[in-house]
């Protein structure tokens, strides 16, 4: 089996084609395990700058060409176009990259501590949708894991900063003291829950919560601040804010430029709007209003702080991490040859021992006949091993054969 990784991000396309991509997502995951006979499992990363596919497959090209056609039945894109946008990584190289983005190597703010949580429960909605493998399970906790040595290593993650705390950063030039700041915050979800937290660290008090969804009124009660009531014009309430952090992800934007337009009129406040959604919550020409400031995450990319020392250590740590997964992920795959050998050996020997009626048992001759054929195959063994962590396939393939033609011992009974 062949680990696939499929991998567009911020890096390379620009965020309206990532949300093209990023269409249904899940549904890309279940559609390849359901229907396509190549691809036996599949995790789906995506988040506000990244849209990532890891497949388990037997056949690496049949699997890419099926991703290729789900992703483009959704997004809108040709089939053509999508290839173009997605990067296909294999073996290594795939655990390597996972292992960077839990890690907070490669998102738009270095460092960031909440894309470790979108890792795991990608991995839990696989779990979830019966798509994953004992290999990708394998794969994803190893990426937690590293995620954290490099937090304990480095300092990465720890100092908080993210997406939100940058947004944050750059909409606070133009307000006022925080602590006079009126805010109303677009959405229930984790990134809401976040961006509450930062505000409320920074001392924003003032802070009304709306939803799309209607669920509002649960998620303020439950966190101290107060809720727009369900039903009510999003824009009006809008006439006597000076923020509003979006982050509902509703399919398609929630406060329009004609909506924003018409509440503000006659109103001299300058508003700044902080969209962080993917599919855009505001639709961005409201930065065309007058007093209107937008920050999307086009501007949190210009602005995200540069990588520092503490980067490259956190690469090194997670290049050996990859190497060390793969080099046993190889163990895993090449052992079960090693194990059928020992087994007729071992199995062999011990069903002639079976074989012999009581009277003819000997047991210090048999636990001897045992140790001298584990004896034998211990060395091809290590040396199987050996091989499949480095990935010597030649070695491989002479261990292997040395084991092959060690025969099963032959049971001589002591006479007396």
């Amino acid at each position: 089996m062949v680990l696939l990784s499929l991998v567009a991000s911020h890096h390379d396309l620009d965020l309206t084609v990532l949300e093209r991509l990023s269409s249904d997502v899940h549904a890309v995951g279940r559609e390849l395990v359901g229907a396509t006979s190549s691809v036996t499992g599949a995790v789906v990363l995506a988040t506000c700058n990244r849209f990532e596919l890891y497949l388990e497959t037997d056949e690496p090209a049949a699997a890419l060409g099926a991703a290729g056609e789900a992703v483009a039945a959704r997004s809108g894109y040709t089939r053509e176009q999508v290839m173009s946008h997605l990067r296909p990584l294999t073996g290594t190289d795939a655990g390597a990259h996972l292992f960077g983005v839990a890690s907070g190597l490669e998102s738009m703010v270095v460092g960031e501590r909440e894309i470790a949580g979108q890792v795991r429960r990608a991995l839990t909605t696989a779990r979830r949708d019966g798509t994953t493998t004992s290999s990708l399970e394998s794969l994803f906790q190893a990426a937690s894991r590293v995620s954290r040595k490099v937090e304990a290593a480095t300092g990465l993650g720890a100092t908080g900063r993210s997406v939100v705390g940058v947004a944050l950063d750059i909409a606070e030039h133009g307000l006022g003291p925080w602590s006079e700041v009126r805010c109303v915050l677009i959405g229930t979800g984790s990134y809401a829950g976040a961006s509450l937290a930062a505000l409320k660290s920074r001392g924003c008090t003032d802070i009304r919560v709306y939803s799309p969804s209607g669920r509002a009124g649960q998620f303020a009660a439950a966190r101290g601040v107060r809720s727009v009531p369900a039903g009510a014009d999003l824009a009006a309430e809008l006439s006597d804010v000076d923020l509003v952090v979006a982050c509902s992800g509703a399919a398609g934007a929630v406060l329009g430029v004609d909506a924003l337009a018409a509440a503000r009129t006659g109103s001299e406040r300058p508003l700044t709007v902080v969209d962080l959604a993917l599919q855009h919550d505001v639709d961005p020409g409201v930065r065309s209003l007058p007093g209107v400031r937008l920050v999307s995450l086009h501007t949190v990319a210009e602005h995200a702080p540069a990588e520092h020392a503490a980067v490259e250590t956190a690469r090194d740590l997670v290049a050996r991490a990859a190497d060390e997964w793969e080099a046993e992920r190889r163990v895993r795959d090449w052992n079960p040859a090693v194990v059928a050998e020992r087994v007729r050996v071992l199995g062999g020997l011990a069903e002639q021992l079976d074989a012999l009626p009581d009277e003819r048992r000997d047991e210090r001759h048999e636990r001897a006949l045992r140790r001298r054929a584990r004896a034998v195959l211990h060395g091809p063994t290590v040396r199987a091993r050996e091989a499949a962590r480095s990935g010597d396939v030649a070695s491989y393939a002479e261990a292997l054969a040395e084991l092959a033609a060690i025969p099963v011992p032959a049971v001589a009974v002591p006479t007396a």
